[in-house]
């Protein structure tokens, strides 16, 4: 009986251990839960992402360009930021105060400036990790921009992303903008390229100020890539690149031979075909880069249409045949890519009077006005393209009229443009010559589609551009080239326009 009672007490708890041993039962089991979730929180993933925060104050200049792993500097200390599994990549900082920032271009006109150090008070600044893109250039951008805080108010200074949609060639008026001056231009140097005449040398000649060559269009709704020699070399690999109208055509086409140049590190690999050296006297040229195996080619054509000779009365004159495509033309057929343009050559004596010059036929017009005459060329022309050309091979550009800027007479009467050292603060503005707005009635009119390389407005503003009385080594103030163009200068521009449209073709 006793043994019974014994053996009983001994399996009984009192109360006071029962208390101490739940306690402890519940207290290990609180540990093991509370560990195991800080552990879970606290350790990241193979596959999570971690981007590194630096508290610090950055260059305006600078494009944020966050990924995985990357480092973004915010300033005062780093701490890592996780991203959950499956999440959007949104994090968030708490009780940021930041400002806004806001871009300062030096212009003609219109102010695209905002005041800096305008501040912003918020309780959370969300980040979104950024994705990379394909721009349009061709180079891998961020799709978020950096802003840098600016002020003194003590306060600690934060970058913030404003995420800035890469605008594109369709819906942007590449026409409406402004010149900026540019520290950063010419995109390549005088002394790096042989292939700029002397007509066109205008610092070989003896001009001393520079600035005509820093001046960068830019669009007021969207922005056009930076030209990229590499790039449009890919572009034109083992294809034929070919110019073909006046010498202000000539003009762009020894821009485009030094801009691509400044890509080939051994220049011997770039030949003229036919061992010709660039001058005014002879008009066709085809320049071999070997290691893209392309060709960049220039074929004189004055109006694109034919220039003959007709018995009148007893004498054999020049007449233009409006009714002929030039006789060269079999020289551009095959080209991938066509950049036509005429105009120059219509402004002078002999075709503004039209007198016994315009032939049709065996017919030598006694009269003809010479926007009659433009516009039945500018058929034939588009006959031509209309018969020959292969659209799926070949892209057809027309450039538009480059303007003159003749002041005090004309080329031959005394105009001058040489005290033009900034470009000008507005124009005319109006439609544009008539000569544009035939050109685009004819385009509208073929069955192969042309893409017209309109660079009248924005060269409206360059009178600084020009050679004036630099266009050869003995100055003389007599006669001025206010017509064609210095390079470096405005067709480079040209050139970055004829790059963007190939690339958002």
């Amino acid at each position: 009986m006793i043994s019974s009672m014994e053996r009983q007490r001994s399996f009984s708890f009192k109360p006071t251990r029962l208390l101490v041993f739940s306690f402890i039962i519940f207290s290990s089991i609180f540990f093991i839960s509370t560990f195991t979730i800080w552990l879970t929180n606290s350790t990241p993933s193979l596959h999570q992402p971690t981007i590194h925060l630096h508290f610090n104050t950055v260059s305006s200049s600078s494009s944020a360009a966050v990924a995985a792993g990357d480092t973004v500097n915010v300033g005062l200390r780093s701490f890592p930021v996780q991203f959950l599994a499956g999440s959007t990549k949104n994090f968030t900082v708490e009780s940021v105060k930041f400002p806004t920032f806001g871009t300062q271009n030096n212009s003609l006109f219109g102010s695209k400036s905002e005041g800096v150090g305008h501040h912003v008070s918020a309780q959370t600044v969300n980040f979104t990790a950024m994705q990379e893109h394909e721009a349009s250039s061709g180079r891998k951008v961020s799709n978020e921009q950096e802003k840098v805080a600016a002020g003194s108010t003590g306060r600690v200074k934060v970058p913030i992303f404003e995420k800035i949609e890469q605008k594109k060639a369709k819906g942007c008026d590449l026409t409406k903008g402004y010149w900026a001056f540019d520290e950063s231009y010419p995109l390549y140097r005088k002394d790096s390229c042989p292939f700029i005449d002397e007509g066109f040398d205008c610092e070989g000649n003896g001009r001393l100020d520079r600035n005509y060559s820093k001046w960068r269009w830019q669009p007021k709704d969207c922005d056009i890539p930076r030209f990229n020699a590499t790039r449009m070399l890919e572009l034109i690999r083992g294809k034929r690149l070919v110019f073909v109208g006046d010498s202000i055509n000539r003009n762009q086409w020894e821009s485009m031979l030094c801009m691509l140049l400044s890509a080939i590190k051994d220049p011997k690999r770039v030949y003229e075909t036919h061992g010709r050296k660039i001058t005014k006297e002879k008009g066709n040229y085809s320049f071999r880069f070997l290691d893209y195996q392309c060709t960049v080619e220039y074929y004189a054509s004055h109006f694109l249409v034919h220039e003959s000779k007709a018995r009148i009365g007893q004498k054999r004159r020049p007449t233009l045949r409006l009714d002929a495509i030039d006789h060269g033309s079999s020289r551009w057929r095959g080209a991938d890519i066509l950049v036509f343009n005429t105009a120059h050559w219509w402004s002078h004596y002999k075709t503004k009077a039209g007198i016994n010059y315009y032939q049709e036929g065996t017919l030598v017009h006694p009269r003809l006005d010479v926007s009659t005459a433009f516009r039945k060329a500018l058929k034939t022309w588009g006959s031509w393209v209309d018969r020959h050309i292969n659209q799926r091979k070949t892209k057809v550009f027309f450039r538009s009229s480059a303007p003159s800027h003749f002041r005090g007479g004309n080329w031959n009467s005394g105009g001058h443009c040489t005290e033009a050292t900034q470009p000008l603060n507005e124009t005319l503005g109006g439609t544009g010559p008539e000569k544009n707005l035939i050109t685009e009635e004819i385009i509208k009119q073929m069955k192969i589609p042309v893409t017209i390389l309109n660079i009248t407005g924005l060269s409206e503003y360059r009178i600084d551009g020009h050679p004036s009385i630099y266009g050869r080594k003995t100055q003389t103030r007599s006669i001025q080239d206010c017509s064609h163009w210095c390079l470096p200068g405005v067709p480079d521009t040209w050139n970055e326009l004829l790059y963007f449209h190939l690339q958002t073709r």
